[in-house]
């Protein structure tokens, strides 16, 4: 097995040129995804936890890329979906995945593909890009979260208690990934 840290083009940071180790990277990300979602602080008044997770979609997002980022998300719904006890608070099942929190839990798969693309491309490179990146992943995991509650729960209940509220938690998360994924991408 081949595997190697260097910055690319066409992956994220870790490349592998083994299928089977491929494989594997996509099922520790799920993996990841699923201890930090366990990393949770209710919110009296939302139904949304503040959750590690989003640190495991924008670390998987921006290591393993675009394409093995989103599989290694879908990877983790889908186990979710089977029954395993990998989404916040230990929940699972489907109706995890069209209850109000599911928003969030979809836009994990948009949020990783666009770190990983934007990891591509170079912008894990510098600190602030890195830090743009990340707070760009994330705010699309905010944006699709809220917009799905508010079919629940209209969109000024949505703002109020799946929006604003996260905002700054984003601020510190995007840093943390950002100063990650700058450093591995140098070393």
């Amino acid at each position: 097995m081949k595997t190697k840290i260097i910055s690319s083009n066409t992956l994220g940071i870790l490349q592998i040129n083994d299928r089977t180790a491929n494989f594997t990277v996509i099922l520790l990300g799920s993996l990841l995804i699923a201890l930090l979602a366990q990393v949770s602080i209710p919110v009296p008044f939302s139904p949304i936890p503040i959750t590690g997770q989003t640190i495991g979609v924008v670390l998987v997002g921006g290591l393993l890329g675009a394409k093995r980022g989103s599989l290694s998300i879908l990877c983790y719904i889908f186990e979710g979906a089977m029954g395993m006890p990998v989404f916040a608070q230990m929940k699972s099942g489907m109706h995890v995945l069209v209850g109000p929190t599911a928003g969030y839990l979809w836009g994990f798969v948009i949020a990783a593909f666009l770190i990983g693309f934007l990891t591509e491309k170079g912008f894990a490179k510098k600190p602030l890009s890195s830090f743009l990146s990340c707070f760009a992943a994330t705010t699309i995991i905010l944006i699709t979260g809220m917009l799905y509650l508010a079919l629940f729960k209209g969109l000024d209940d949505a703002l109020i208690m799946g929006f604003y509220p996260f905002l700054v938690g984003d601020v510190v998360k995007s840093s943390l990934c950002a100063i990650i994924l700058t450093s591995l991408r140098k070393f």
